[in-house]
């Protein structure tokens, strides 16, 4: 049996996705993979302390050429960092090779998970310098359209984890049903010459 498309989550900080994707990971049978976890370990330090040393410019260098290896892989679940979005060359193969699914969250959702856990502020630093909230808007304002545009699925990530993770799961399956359906007719042999 051929491997599964890999399923990619995405969304802003504190959406949820690298506790989504621990929920689906082994009932799918993918592979789970944080991008931020997987880059933390390529660059031998914490994300905050590249950037500080480096800049934005450099990390996400970084992780655009991570995702650029991970484009035409299958079998595994992605939860992509908050900014991977950003990365839209590369996003239509993203697209074309596995299922997206967008968690998205108002900002006072955000803000209240960023607040409530103590490890957030050290994994990344400040993207615009202004508060916490201010930041949230301002950054989801120029991020949205590209979820929206470069995702097959949104959920919001405010519902309880056993919802949003049975929902991404439908709708993963039926797009794998889908594909196969759809490679099984394009493989069918036409008919013999006559």
């Amino acid at each position: 049996m051929p491997s599964r498309p890999t399923l990619i989550l995405t969304g802003y900080r504190a959406t949820g996705k690298s506790t989504v994707a621990r929920a689906l990971a082994e009932p799918l049978g993918l592979a789970f993979l944080d991008l931020d976890l997987v880059l933390e370990e390529r660059i031998g330090m914490p994300i905050r302390d590249f950037v500080a040393a480096q800049g934005w410019p450099a990390f996400r260098a970084r992780e655009r050429a991570l995702l650029e290896e991970l484009a035409g892989q299958d079998g595994y679940l992605l939860a992509t960092g908050g900014g991977a979005i950003l990365h839209q060359e590369i996003w239509p193969r993203l697209m074309e090779n596995g299922f997206v699914a967008w968690l998205r969250a108002a900002p006072e959702i955000i803000a209240a998970r960023l607040a409530a856990d103590p490890v957030s502020g050290t994994q990344r630093p400040s993207l615009t310098g202004t508060g916490i909230v201010e930041e949230i808007v301002a950054v989801l304002s120029e991020r949205e359209p590209l979820y929206r545009q470069g995702s097959h699925l949104a959920v919001e990530a405010a519902r309880p984890l056993a919802e949003v993770a049975e929902t991404i799961r439908t709708a993963y399956l039926a797009c794998v049903a889908a594909r196969e359906e759809n490679a099984s007719t394009t493989n069918k042999p036409g008919p013999a010459p006559a």
